[in-house]
């Protein structure tokens, strides 16, 4: 059974999650714990003062995230996004596992959707592979417990005041299998990507590599 949190590493790079397997400690850093909490925090955000904002650990000036997070009231989805059905919920699919902060009920005939949390910044479109990659996991896992296809999901950036949906698409469910099976396949480092994804990495200096062109991202 393969966690949430491995797929999305494999998406990204699979010599990342090999190394990152080798690490005793794989906790979430306080900081990204902290801008992750800010998703259960909306109503009391988007009026905030400035120098509320200012003490939080969000990635936009406090007028631009407030604007964001007005944007977001607007939508249909905001009611669900404030009073969640579950919140941290852990779920186990046929093939993968792992935690969503958040599980939307469903309206109408619509199943619900699982909702992740990203601390960090958006594409200008679409969502990064990897949390694709992520989201369509939790999709397959939710659908398998509820014995029902789950067609969604929702990716959050509460540290810019940002949602996504993410359709279960031909070609995210291809990523999907894509890095199921580079998992599948680790038996020893993989070979390495070489590429801009490597300036950010924090194995780069044990991996040794040079910088290319990345695309990682799925409209």
């Amino acid at each position: 059974m393969t966690p949430f949190s491995d797929l999305a590493a494999a998406a990204y790079c699979p010599r990342q999650l090999y190394y990152r397997r080798r690490e005793d400690d794989r906790s979430l850093p306080e900081e990204v714990r902290d801008r992750i909490d800010l998703a259960y925090r909306y109503p009391e955000l988007v009026d905030a003062p400035d120098s509320a904002l200012r003490r939080l650990p969000i990635r936009r000036e406090p007028a631009a995230y407030r604007r964001n997070l007005s944007r977001l009231r607007e939508r249909d989805l905001y009611d669900r996004l404030v009073d969640p059905a579950e919140t941290r919920t852990f779920l186990s699919g046929r093939e993968c596992h792992g935690v969503v902060h958040k599980l939307l009920a469903g309206v109408e005939d619509d199943p619900p959707v699982p909702v992740l949390c990203s601390p960090g910044e958006p594409p200008e479109a679409g969502v990064w592979e990897p949390q694709s990659v992520r989201a369509v996991a939790a999709a397959k896992a939710l659908a398998w417990e509820r014995e029902r296809p789950v067609p969604r999901a929702v990716v959050e950036y509460p540290a810019v005041g940002v949602v996504r949906e993410v359709r279960l698409t031909t070609h995210r469910k291809a990523a999907y299998r894509r890095a199921l099976r580079a998992i599948r396949a680790i038996d020893g480092p993989p070979a390495r990507v070489d590429d801009d994804r490597c300036t950010s990495c924090e194995y780069r200096e044990r991996c040794g590599t040079r910088r290319r062109t990345l695309r990682s991202l799925i409209g």
